[in-house]
């Protein structure tokens, strides 16, 4: 299901605006955003923002690799089509990556996520919202390829709770080296996707097609005019939304990448900002950009005086090559390309829902 933003919401002025803007409440805020460039210039970028810190850690997974969905008997299974660059939340869950194709997954925190209440008679499998944005990486090389399946849910996700007791109610949002992107949210209890290039920009609460309403408000003012500057989900979308695209459009894949950067740290929350009674603003841990067309994935942790990224076309993802970690989490500091920085490890086991 494609939408577009409803214009007329966009006349109601600052009135509406406010109203949807404190109903904005999350735990975890995050920002996504795709830079469209010449000559397939595609670049893909997110901050993770979260209460507290996550223990996030860069992991190489190969192909070949047998999967289920984490919930227990009867989950969905599948073996790995594509080896993929992923970043996780706790060592846990998968919250971001890029696989060999050059397909990005970025997921997201969503207050509104409804999942569905299947039947007992359902015969779909389940699969832990832990495991959802692995399977897409595993399973996809193009944004088309994996809108066509999952239209046809061919299983059901099931919530899981983090570590540090936060719901994990999340939407995701896939983008590949032509730019096509795609949204998928629960809302109702219903899958909603929202499929082409021109979704962009993904923030937090609330649902897609609201987003998408309130930045219509800000696009007729214009970001020359005035953008909101609060670390709120919907400023952060009419900021990033205004800032990929007034960047230069250029191929030369060194200011693309720089300008990309201060796209994404345009719309971070500095690190210790807490706000009573404002759960939604989230200090950013760290900062991916992901470029689609070299097959380069950028990494910044805040907590890090320098950037590191990873030339994924220099990893090997045969089936049977070792499972490998990168370890941010301790305070390690990479600068440049750190592929050779990976050290094998166990793989890390994805979190699965209460009773499972």
């Amino acid at each position: 299901m494609s939408t577009t933003a409803p214009m007329q919401l966009a006349t109601f002025g600052f009135g509406i605006i406010f109203i949807f803007v404190l109903l904005s409440q999350s735990v975890m805020a995050c920002t996504r955003a795709v830079y469209l460039g010449p000559e397939q210039t595609i670049i893909t970028v997110r901050s993770m923002d979260w209460a507290s810190d996550i223990g996030s850690n860069v992991w190489l997974l190969p192909r070949g690799v047998q999967r289920d969905g984490a919930c227990g008997p009867g989950s969905m299974q599948w073996t790995s089509k594509y080896g993929s660059v992923i970043s996780t939340a706790f060592d846990a869950a998968t919250a971001d990556g890029m696989n060999e194709k050059g397909l990005v997954a970025n997921l997201l925190y969503l207050a509104e996520s409804e999942y569905p209440s299947p039947s007992a008679t359902d015969p779909r499998s389940p699969m832990c919202i832990s495991v959802w944005t692995q399977y897409v990486l595993d399973q996809f090389a193009t944004v088309a390829e994996a809108v066509e399946a999952l239209r046809e849910e061919p299983f059901y996700v099931v919530p899981v709770e983090s570590p540090d007791g936060h719901k994990g109610t999340v939407h995701l949002a896939i983008s590949d080296p032509t730019g096509d992107s795609a949204i998928f949210e629960y809302v109702a209890g219903k899958l909603v996707i929202h499929h082409g290039r021109e979704y962009q920009v993904m923030t937090n609460s609330p649902v897609y097609d609201q987003q998408l309403a309130l930045n219509s408000y800000w696009e007729q003012i214009g970001g020359t005019v005035m953008l909101p500057g609060t670390n709120r989900a919907a400023d952060r979308f009419a900021r990033a939304s205004f800032y990929v695209k007034a960047i230069p459009q250029t191929a030369k894949i060194e200011d693309a990448i720089a300008s990309c950067f201060g796209v994404i740290r345009n719309v971070s929350v500095p690190l210790g900002i807490s706000t009573p009674g404002q759960p939604n603003i989230s200090s950013t841990r760290w900062r991916t950009v992901s470029d689609h067309k070299n097959l380069r994935y950028f990494f910044e942790s805040t907590r890090s005086p320098s950037v590191f990224w990873i030339s994924v076309r220099d990893l090997d993802f045969a089936a049977g090559a070792p499972v490998k970690k990168l370890t941010v989490s301790d305070g390690s500091i990479y600068s440049g390309d750190a592929a050779d920085e990976f050290k094998s490890a166990p793989a890390f086991k994805f979190l699965t829902a209460a009773g499972q």
